[in-house]
């Protein structure tokens, strides 16, 4: 059995690491380069870097953050925020990165998906699909896009189908309704998103405690669990999670773990 990974999250707004609720009420929370290294340190299985207005601003992630994260990990480290183009996957992946989430481009061109596949290898393209309850689709989980701020009326389990037939390697799966609220994973909509295709699912939204890690991964069998503020704060060590985590009879990374 794959151990299940554990994933920090760093959104990014100018060069700084910022969390709010449901995308909006920003607060900051640190530099990223110290947080990417206090991570990697406390056994995160790997990193997630956000540049979260990029695509409402009109412009690329900025490679320099990029270059000064990656510089301190070892760990995969995947990138997102403005990715517009093939190009733009090349240049983040460049800039030392191990794998490249593309979001809103992706939904109003899919080829870019096939494209960066094709160039790159599944492996380093992961789809983040930002969704919401909605009654205007027939899931019920509707893609929003630009940071959440533009509904799609595209189904988010038809969409996560489709990003695995154009070659995506990976899904980043967020529930805007629970982003930042501590509220628990969306587990109805990751189980679906899981019955849906057969790409691993990174879970994202809403982790506040180590039962809601337990149950996205035995309930919703995800492969990995994103958090953020949760982590930021040093409200929960990764360390101890995983330790909790192994005590359940969930397969964690590093058979160091403490039980």
């Amino acid at each position: 059995m794959l151990a299940r990974r554990i994933v920090p999250c760093l959104d990014i707004k100018e060069g700084r690491v910022v969390k709010g609720v449901r995308f909006v009420e920003l607060s900051d929370a640190g530099d990223p380069v110290a947080l990417a290294r206090r991570y990697e340190a406390e056994g995160a299985d790997e990193l997630v870097f956000l540049d979260i207005t990029a695509t409402v601003e009109g412009r690329r992630a900025t490679l320099a953050v990029v270059r000064a994260v990656a510089a301190e990990l070892t760990i995969p480290f995947a990138v997102g925020g403005g990715v517009a183009g093939v190009e733009h996957v090349n240049d983040l992946l460049r800039a030392g990165c191990d794998k490249v989430s593309v979001n809103s481009a992706a939904v109003r061109d899919p080829e870019l998906i096939r494209a960066s596949s094709r160039r790159f290898g599944a492996q380093c393209v992961v789809v983040a699909i930002d969704a919401r309850r909605s009654p205007n689709v027939p899931s019920g989980f509707e893609v929003v896009v630009d940071g959440g701020r533009t509904a799609t009326g595209r189904d988010a389990i038809a969409w996560a189908r489709e990003c695995e037939q154009l070659g995506a390697g990976e899904l980043l799966v967020t529930s805007i309704d629970r982003d930042g609220t501590r509220a628990g994973f969306d587990i109805p909509m990751l189980r679906a998103v899981r019955g849906a295709c057969n790409l691993p699912v990174i879970a994202s939204g809403g982790a506040g405690t180590v039962q809601h890690f337990i149950d996205v991964f035995r309930e919703a069998d995800a492969d990995a669990a994103l958090a953020a503020s949760l982590f930021h704060y040093a409200e929960l060590a990764i360390e101890d999670l995983k330790a909790a985590l192994a005590r359940e009879g969930i397969v964690v990374r590093r058979d160091t773990v403490p039980v």
